[in-house]
């Protein structure tokens, strides 16, 4: 199993980012992806969920109506268009894969907010 994760980087408050996760090693059309951030200091926390078919979506508070995840299954990923970016944002955030018993993680990808 491997996540390339992509997209992270260093953005003004206000600003857009968009992640990616290409994955490799599993059906990724069989499991529900999700996107998880940690910030320091802090417990790891979900951001948003997308079901195997891209029909349903789960979003924190924190950012509905901000950020948006949707998935292609012909390309084995799955995205996070991130936008009105605050600096409470700031964290890494993980790519996850989850079917059944099997869960696997990204190495995560670093997203800072600061002006």
């Amino acid at each position: 199993v491997q996540f390339v994760e992509s997209g992270g980087g260093l953005v003004q408050p206000g600003g857009s980012l968009r992640l990616s996760c290409a994955a490799s090693g599993f059906t990724f059309s069989s499991y529900g992806m999700s996107w998880y951030r940690q910030a320091p200091g802090k417990e790891r926390e979900l951001v948003a969920s997308i079901s195997s078919a891209g029909g349903r979506t789960n979003y924190a508070d924190s950012v509905k109506g901000r950020f948006t995840i949707s998935r292609d299954n012909a390309k084995n990923t799955v995205y996070l268009q991130m936008n009105s970016l605050k600096p409470e944002d700031t964290a890494v955030y993980y790519c996850n894969a989850a079917w059944m018993i099997h869960d696997y993680w990204g190495r995560g990808t670093q997203v800072t907010v600061s002006s």
